[in-house]
Formats: C-alpha cells, sequence, structure tokens
C-alpha cells in the first residue's frame, strides 16, 4: 500500500553526541575530509548506504550503535575536536578581515544563482554555471567574505539519468524532501516560518517558504514555492530545475530576483546580518532583483531615475553565456502582463520596465524582453568568466553601446575558479601535506599563496607516479561499478555482464570527457573517424581508453541523439573495455573521475566555451589537459602542462569539413605526442619522467591561478569593494543629482560634436617621425549647452592596419586650453607620444564624465571627428 502522507522521524541523540547535529548541519563536512572521516566512523556501512551524506546518515543509525559511540572515548575525543575546529572556522578572522582595505569592504555581499551545486547531497545543480556558484560560496566561506547565498529549492533538482537498452538518455525526477536534506526552515520570532509573497495577475499569489543551508560561514537562502496557499501552478513554480514553458521560467526568475531580495531582508532582520551593499546576479536569471530594489527605493520617495542610478551603482552582473541562444528572452506582453496592473512591482512604471530588457540594438528584437540586456542595463559594473570570454562578450552586448568599439564596451572578465578543497582528491591532499606541511586544508588550497604551490616540485618522481597509479586504479573500480549498476538499468541480466570485470586497465593512458551536451561541446568528435579511434584505443604497444559521461537537456533531442550514437559505439564488444559511457553525471562522479584521469580532454567549437572549469578541476589533481584553446585554457595554455588542439575556425570551411580538420588534429597529437610521452619509459626507473614533469608543471603553475580562492579575490578587489564604495556615494540626493545630470546630457549631446584637430611634430627629422619623438594635438570641439566640467576629451592611438583601425590602443587625456570663443567652441590640446614604430594613427574622441560613473562609456555617447575634420595629413611612419 502507498502511504497517504510522508514525513521524516529523526533521532534522538545522547547529549555527548549533540555536536554530530552541527557538524552535519553545516555544509562543510562536504569539503572537510576531517568531519567526513569522523561520520563514515559513525557506520561505515550506513555511510555508503547514505551517499557520504550525514544528515541520511544520523536519520538511520540505529539507537544501539549511538549508546555505543556515547561512551566510545577516542570518538568523543575526535568529535569535541571537529566541533571546535568548526567553531573556530566559523569565528575567526580570515583574509577578508585581516584585508589592508578592510573598511573599505562591503559589509556584506547578496550572490543571486538558479542553481547552486554544493555537494550531491544538496542536488540543486546541472552544470557549470551550478558548480561555479557552489564553489563561489565555498570560497568565499574560506576566505570570510561576507557572501549571502539566493536561490531556488527545487522538488526534484535536476532529472536522473539513465539509457534504454538502444542507448538512448531516459529521464527521471526523484522527489527531494527537504526534511531529508540538509537545509533548515528560517523561522520568525514566533517559530511560524517565514514567508515572501509576490502578487501575480488575476488576483493570485505566489507564496514561497525560505529554507536556509549553512556552507561554512555562508547562509544560502532558498526560496520554495510547494506551499500549501498556492494554487497548483503557483505550488510547482520550484518544482524542477530549467523546467516548464516561458510563463513557468519567467514566474521562477521573478521568484529568484524579486522574491530572493525580500527573503535576504527578512533574513537579515531577523538575525542581525549586515544588510547587502552589493548585490551580485550570477546570470541573468536572477536580474528581476534590480527592479525589486527599485521599488523598495520608489516606497522611499525616489523617482524611477534616481532610483535606478543608486541600484546599478551597488550592482554587479556576471555573464557566462558566450551566444545570444543562451540567454533567457521572453515574450514583451509576457512580462507587461506580469508587471502590469494588478502586477509585481506597484509604483514602478511597466513601461520603464519593459525599455530595460528592449533589445534596442541593431539586429535585436523589439518584441523580445532579454534578461541578460537587462541585467547589463541594472548594473554599473559586469564580467564574462574568462579572458577570451570577456572579449565575446564586449563583441557580442556592443549594440548597447552604439559608437564605441568593442574593445571599449564595459564588460571586464574575471577568469573562474575551482575550490580546491571540494575537487582535490584526499590522497593528492595528504602527498601535498606532507611536502607543505601541517595546517588547515581551507588555508592549503584556497587561502595560501603560490609559495605553497611551489613546494610540490620537491615531491619525487616515484612518488607523484605511485599516487597517478592509484588514482587511476580506484577511477577502474568506481566505472565497473557503475557500468554494471547501468547495464542492469538497461535490462541486462548478471550472467551477461561479466565482461565488465575486464573493462579498462589501471596501467593504460586513461582520457576523461564529462560534461553537458550541447552541440557546441562535440561530444562526439572524437568518433569523426571511427577506425582511426578504434586503432587509438586497441594498439598494442600504446593503448588508450576513454570515460566519457555528459547529459542532454531533456528537451533536446539532437544532444540526446549524440548521447546515442556515442552510447552505441562505446556497446561494441570489440572496444568496450577501452571506453566506456556513464550516464548520470554529477558531482559525486565527478569528483572520482577528474583524480583518476591522466588527460582532460575538451574540443568546443571556439570561441563558445566561456570558461571550461572541468579541465582545472582535472589540473588539481595532476590531470594534464588537451584541449582546443577556449575559454581559460586558452588564456594559460603552456607547452609545459598540456596540449592545444588546433581548430579550423576562421578558415571559410563547411562545419562537417571544420569538424573532419580538428577531429584529425585530435587523433594526430594523442598517437604521436600524447600516447608516446605516456609510455615513455627510456628515463630510468621504468617511470615516465617527461610526463611526470608535465605533472608537476601543472600542480606548481596552473595550482594557483585556477583557485576559486583567487577568483573571489579578485572579484572583491576589483568588482565588490569598487560597487560598495559607489552605493555609499549615491544617496538619495546624490542619485537624484546624477539622474538629472545624464538626462540633460543625453538631451544636450546631439550638440557635441569635434570640429577640426590638427597635430604638429615636436621634433620632425627629415619629414619622418622618430620613435621618442612626440606630436602636439590642437582640437577644437563644439560642447553646445554642455561645459568642460561635463565631458572628457580624449586621444586615441596605436599601430593601424591596411584599413586604418587601430589596434592595441592606448588613450592621452586632452585638457582645456582656452575658454570657448564666440561660436561656443573650446580648444583641447595635450602631447601624443610616438612611443610604437611602423603604421601609426589617432583620432580623438569627446565623452560624458561624472565623477560616480564607473567609467565614461556607462552612458554610451561619444563623439567624434568626421574623416574630414582633421586639417593635417596623418604624421608619416615613424623609423
Amino acid at each position: 500500500m502507498k502511504a497517504i502522507r510522508r514525513f521524516t522521524v529523526r533521532p534522538v541523540l545522547p547529549e555527548t553526541l549533540q555536536p554530530l547535529h552541527g557538524l552535519a548541519r553545516n555544509l562543510r563536512w562536504s569539503w572537510h575530509a576531517e568531519t567526513r572521516e569522523l561520520f563514515q566512523s559513525v557506520d561505515p556501512e550506513g555511510w555508503r548506504a547514505a551517499g557520504g551524506d550525514p544528515v541520511r546518515l544520523l536519520g538511520s543509525v540505529s539507537a544501539g550503535r549511538l549508546a555505543e559511540l556515547a561512551q566510545d572515548r577516542r570518538f568523543l575525543r575526535r568529535l569535541t575536536a571537529a566541533a571546535a575546529d568548526l567553531d573556530d572556522y566559523l569565528r575567526g578572522d580570515r583574509w577578508y578581515q585581516s584585508h589592508e582595505r578592510a573598511p573599505e569592504l562591503p559589509a556584506a555581499i547578496a550572490y543571486f544563482s538558479p542553481e547552486f551545486g554544493i555537494t550531491a547531497a544538496l542536488p540543486q545543480y546541472s552544470g557549470g554555471l551550478g558548480i561555479l556558484a557552489g564553489d563561489h560560496l565555498k570560497a568565499a566561506s574560506d576566505l570570510g567574505a561576507p557572501l549571502v547565498g539566493v536561490g531556488l529549492l527545487y522538488r526534484h533538482g535536476y532529472f536522473r539519468q539513465s539509457l534504454s537498452r538502444d542507448g538512448w538518455q531516459l529521464e527521471h525526477y526523484p522527489v527531494l524532501d527537504p526534511d531529508e536534506l540538509p537545509v533548515s526552515l528560517l523561522r520568525g520570532a514566533d517559530g511560524e516560518p517565514c514567508r515572501v509573497t509576490l502578487q501575480l495577475p488575476a488576483g493570485r499569489s505566489l507564496h514561497a517558504k525560505i529554507w536556509q543551508a549553512r556552507v561554512g560561514r555562508v547562509p544560502l537562502l532558498l526560496l520554495d514555492s510547494d506551499v500549501e496557499d498556492n494554487d497548483t501552478a503557483a505550488r510547482e513554480v520550484t518544482d524542477r530545475l530549467y523546467g516548464g514553458g516561458s510563463d513557468h521560467r519567467l514566474l521562477q526568475e521573478m521568484l529568484l530576483g524579486i522574491g530572493g531580495v525580500r527573503a535576504v531582508r527578512t533574513y537579515c532582520e531577523l538575525t542581525g546580518h549586515p544588510e547587502p551593499e552589493v548585490f551580485h546576479t550570477n546570470e541573468g536569471h536572477a536580474g528581476f532583483l534590480g527592479l525589486e530594489r527599485i521599488r523598495e527605493l520608489a516606497g522611499q520617495g525616489l523617482d524611477f531615475g534616481p532610483a535606478l542610478e543608486a541600484v546599478r551603482a551597488g550592482t554587479v552582473f556576471t555573464t557566462h553565456t558566450p551566444v545570444p541562444a543562451g540567454i533567457d528572452r521572453f515574450d514583451r506582453a509576457l512580462v507587461a502582463r506580469h508587471f502590469g496592473e494588478g502586477g509585481e512591482l506597484p509604483g514602478v512604471p511597466v513601461e520603464r520596465i519593459l525599455e530595460l530588457g528592449q533589445e534596442t540594438y541593431e539586429g535585436g528584437d523589439p518584441g523580445i524582453f532579454n534578461m541578460a540586456v537587462m541585467g547589463l542595463r541594472l548594473a554599473q559594473r559586469a564580467n564574462g568568466v574568462s579572458t577570451l570570454h570577456g572579449a565575446v562578450s564586449r563583441e557580442m552586448f556592443a549594440g548597447l553601446w552604439p559608437g564605441f568599439d568593442p574593445a571599449d564596451v564595459p564588460i571586464t572578465s574575471v577568469t573562474n575558479g575551482v575550490h580546491a578543497p571540494t575537487w582535490v582528491a584526499p590522497e593528492v591532499v595528504r602527498l601535498g601535506a606532507r611536502q607543505i606541511g601541517p595546517g588547515r586544508t581551507e588555508d592549503a588550497l584556497s587561502v595560501g599563496g603560490s609559495e605553497r604551490w611551489d613546494a610540490v616540485a620537491d615531491i619525487p618522481d616515484t612518488q607523484i607516479w605511485d599516487l597517478r597509479r592509484v588514482l587511476r586504479e580506484q577511477l577502474v573500480q568506481e566505472v565497473r561499478e557503475r557500468l554494471r549498476a547501468s547495464w542492469r538499468q538497461r535490462g541486462a541480466a548478471s550472467a551477461e555482464l561479466g565482461w565488465i570485470d575486464s573493462v579498462l586497465d589501471p596501467d593504460v593512458l586513461t582520457i576523461g570527457f564529462a560534461r553537458r551536451v550541447p552541440s557546441y561541446k562535440r561530444l562526439t568528435l572524437m568518433l569523426r573517424d571511427p577506425d582511426r579511434l578504434r586503432r587509438l584505443l586497441l594498439d598494442p604497444e600504446r593503448p588508450v581508453q576513454i570515460v566519457v559521461a555528459g547529459k542532454a537537456h531533456p528537451a533536446d533531442d539532437g544532444g540526446k541523439r549524440l548521447v546515442q550514437e556515442l552510447v552505441r559505439f562505446a556497446d561494441d564488444p570489440r572496444v568496450r573495455h577501452r571506453i566506456v559511457f556513464l550516464p548520470d553525471y554529477g558531482m559525486a562522479m565527478a569528483q572520482k573521475l577528474y583524480p583518476g584521469c591522466d588527460v582532460w580532454l575538451n574540443n568546443p567549437l571556439r570561441p563558445l566555451e566561456a570558461c571550461g572549469t572541468s579541465g582545472m578541476k582535472a589540473a588539481l589533481n595532476g590531470c594534464l589537459n588537451l584541449s582546443v584553446l577556449d575559454g581559460w585554457w586558452d588564456e594559460w595554455f603552456e607547452p609545459d602542462f598540456g596540449w592545444a588542439i588546433p581548430t579550423a575556425d576562421g578558415s571559410g570551411t563547411d562545419e562537417d569539413r571544420r569538424d573532419d580538420l580538428e577531429a584529425a588534429a585530435l587523433y594526430e597529437l594523442v598517437e604521436q605526442r600524447v600516447a608516446p610521452r605516456f609510455y615513455d619509459r627510456s628515463g630510468g626507473a621504468g617511470l615516465p619522467v617527461r610526463w611526470i614533469e608535465m605533472v608537476r608543471r601543472t600542480l606548481v603553475s596552473l595550482g594557483p591561478k585556477v583557485l576559486a580562492g583567487r577568483m573571489v579575490r579578485e572579484y572583491v578587489e576589483r568588482l565588490y569593494e569598487p560597487a560598495a564604495r559607489a552605493h555609499r556615494a549615491l544617496g538619495a540626493d546624490a542619485a537624484r543629482e546624477l539622474a538629472g545630470w545624464k538626462q540633460r546630457v543625453r538631451a544636450a549631446w546631439p550638440g557635441v560634436a569635434v570640429d577640426h584637430v590638427e597635430a604638429q611634430a615636436a621634433t620632425p627629422v627629415n619629414g619622418t617621425a622618430e620613435l621618442g619623438s612626440t606630436l602636439t594635438l590642437r582640437v577644437r570641439v563644439r560642447l553646445g549647452e554642455l561645459g568642460p566640467e561635463d565631458v572628457e576629451a580624449q586621444a586615441v592611438a596605436g599601430r593601424v592596419d591596411a584599413s586604418d583601425v587601430i589596434a592595441d590602443a592606448r588613450v592621452f587625456p586632452l585638457k582645456p586650453a582656452a575658454g570657448a570663443d564666440l561660436e561656443g567652441r573650446w580648444v583641447y590640446e595635450g602631447p601624443l607620444p610616438l612611443d610604437r614604430t611602423g603604421p601609426f594613427g589617432y583620432t580623438v574622441r569627446i565623452l560624458p564624465a561624472h565623477p560616480l560613473m564607473a567609467g565614461p562609456a556607462e552612458l554610451g555617447l561619444v563623439a567624434a571627428p568626421a574623416q574630414a575634420a582633421a586639417a593635417d595629413a596623418p604624421p608619416p611612419p615613424m623609423r
């Protein structure tokens, strides 16, 4: 019979074991090995059955076993030490509190994301965006940065993946009971669960409870619409991650952004936590948070314009997608219905809301509301997630700043990082600890400087190679267990699965490939020439084995066909001992997969991989990268620690030809360079010494760069701190002044023009300009109704190509030389040093300038000379 109601019966711990509750409820255990080992010792079998989840473990341990532990002095000493270490971790000063500019740093930062990958025990993530968000919170906790995370609690999480007998992806959505998760309800002083409420059209309401997870020092607030007071449609808003149609997704994003701000306000009021000075939007999904903050300020008497300026000052927007198709876009009428009469955000004009998401640029659709466009317009600071992705983002969104070259678009980049204590195998940590010395894992892996990583250079070759073999052997066992379970799900009987005992070999070069399966990541590039791949796998002297995993989106039949194609190849009895596909890729699998592989493969279409952090996690375990130069690998690749797959982008070839060329390059690299180096034992002692040196260089050189601690420090110093300063500077009066100034400048800008530019060489030599000499620029400018205090004049100079386009431009300020003449024209002057040889060019431009703007491109306004405006010909090439 089926139960009509489900609930959880919690154990009553003896008094001496009470600290177990606190340890289980703080997710620091997910990256703190000593705490996990403590829970494992409670009941090793129960720990495995619980999937390494201490909350589930404590819900199943017997009363008899608890009574034993309550009398076990050794266990109680370990428990006391673990509880004391957690308390010190939560209360002690860390990097943030000891920062030289600590008083100027934000009192708190609210970090919004639609998904968070903290641990497999809290399955609220689908892929890289969520894992990155989880690592961001963990690193912030290790550094002592006062973040408050905000997301949604999905009752089904993301889907679980299995395979049909013929290799087709199947999805199922297990129900998650929050009472069995490491979360607790946020309750008011009266003990009742706290709620946020959104108004929906036609008099409906959307209520949500607030669950709280503790991620070390960081609270994570998760909104849950499964509330009895909601109608059926409203209850299902948080049913699953990235599910449903447009209206469902819009409601999810309204709840995340608008409800999330209200949840943060509730949490701060209840706990005394400082109110956030900075709001960080991790992708456009949470962009509505800016509208809610505008509504708050409107309730305090600010008009929309000043409120918008105040909100922008303290907002950071991170874009993760390198393609327009990855952005959430809604029908304008749908958004208008939810924010119009009877909807949300009363007091905020719906037409102003619609303007924020309007695609006003060339090629945009005026009938669409674009969440990324709104995110950029609501944030004074924005960034991509690698240097290359920053450049791609500037190109993609350049239409929002007409008149500016993409290089001047105000989108910077902070390259992603990964949380080493989460992703580095315990065996690697122990080996490093012997070399680095004792100390807290979080400090050694996340907070410490590069000098800690330099110590890895002294680890003997034999220890590194023995470690790599141990990790590879563990992966082989993990793969066999998962493969057997997968085949049982596919309908195979135990009697036909004996071959699995010989799948993979712990002494064979092992390549890993695991990620989501959109077409641009090219899961099946390795299959372009199946015969050549078989020869690689079955080479009698230098064989290769490949472990593949990945999920296609449930609605992406094209991605599912790619999975099926790979599975069918891997099912071939000729090669199934050398290549496997593991379904249900997630954090638990990844934590075994990264350490056990020798090479991590990544072959996206360049430049469509925004960052690609899986290769970072592999690198931290001594795995070498074999990747297209995209994302982070484009930024940090060196031949000392990996290989770059040549690309055929920009060659004018069709897609099939391009994939053929790049697949051939991949095969060539593995055949001629990767496998020979792995199997080369000519260096003595039977060791592949050149390979080991690449592993060592990976750890020493890449280790400090790929850390989430480095990433969060960059966010703090480059984005959060300036945003906090801007937030403090823009009180109500300053916000009104800035909004009025912007309105005045926009109205007057058509009257701004560059009338005349002349240049005189200070040191002409035989009709040419010498390197190191200086031009004196003199520019006549019309400012119309504006004054010099409203603008800045710049010379922009650098090498030029055959089309006179300036590359590697440098900016030189020009200053007013005299007051306005009778016609209202101003003269600006300034030196232009000639510091580069070869074809050289310059131009001048006038930009709005205000001390409360983040940069001169903020308004998207620029005045530059017409082609005939310069009186003199450009100077000759320098020698």
